[in-house]
């Protein structure tokens, strides 16, 4: 069996009973960088043939996976912190692994985005992580311009000496929004600082960030100038039941369905 095992992100106690336990009885680990992940297993007393598995050799790396599972052995994939494949290594061994047919399965635990979306305070109902993004300017504009009219809040990971740079290109590319700053999550240092695009992030960047930047605010409606009762029966004239522009009605103007039909009896 193949085991893709989310690892800590900071705070080495923030390991799953499952993932020590598939650790410990894995005949061979293939990590992102066998350093950072010899020192997990040290601290857990766990002595394992380590491989590595990273962007330049992931392909073969794949294949050697797929083999090792093919005779038998129990297999567990890692990245250095956090969830394998989620801007990491392990999205070319998912392929392989799926297109030859062979199963593997995942162990959940630590992930920063979503830490980072609950300190942030930001809307976490709906959300879109975006992860890195990409080092050529023209490449980052067309992909933030894709993301400047959703409305969910978006989760960005960025390295300390990019801190600077993507605030500067997110306010390019969305003008003024709430956003927050988180680092070092579930170490010493964890901070939030919340911020404007507008104002960039201030003081020394330091440590692994997840920005978080609240999603655009929703287009107006312009049936929403009109009253309720003249709201529905635009609605109704566009051929939809008296139901579904009842229903319509009060998603784009934010209140009960209750409330409209209350306001257009007359209809």
């Amino acid at each position: 069996m193949i085991s893709f095992v989310a690892t800590p992100i900071g705070n080495l106690k923030d390991i799953t009973l499952r993932a020590l336990e598939a650790l410990r009885s894995a005949d061979a680990v293939f990590c992102e960088d066998t350093r950072r992940t010899l020192g997990l297993l040290n601290h857990y007393e766990i002595r394992k043939p380590l491989y590595a598995c990273h962007k330049f050799n992931e392909r073969e790396a794949a294949q050697h996976i797929l083999a090792l599972s093919r005779e038998g052995k129990q297999v567990c994939v890692v990245s250095d912190a956090g969830m394998p494949v989620v801007s990491d290594p392990g999205r070319e061994v998912c392929r392989i692994l799926k297109e030859a047919g062979e199963p593997y399965t995942v162990l959940p635990g630590a992930n920063a985005a979503l830490c980072a979306l609950i300190l942030s305070a930001l809307p976490a109902d709906r959300f879109t992580f975006v992860g890195f993004l990409p080092e050529k300017r023209g490449e980052r504009a067309a992909l933030l311009a894709r993301y400047a009219a959703a409305c969910e809040t978006l989760l960005f990971h960025c390295a300390p000496q990019d801190v600077d740079g993507y605030v500067r290109d997110l306010f390019a590319a969305f003008g003024e929004r709430r956003a927050c700053a988180v680092r070092e999550i579930t170490k010493l240092h964890e901070e939030s600082v919340p911020f404007l695009l507008s104002e960039g992030l201030p003081g020394e960047k330091r440590g692994e960030y997840v920005l978080v930047v609240e999603g655009a605010p929703p287009a107006e409606n312009p049936l929403n100038a009109l009253s309720v009762g003249e709201h529905v029966r635009a609605y109704m004239q566009q051929g939809l039941d008296k139901k579904e522009a009842l229903k319509r009605t009060a998603r784009d103007r934010g209140i009960s369905k209750s409330e409209v039909y209350r306001e257009a009896l007359d209809l």
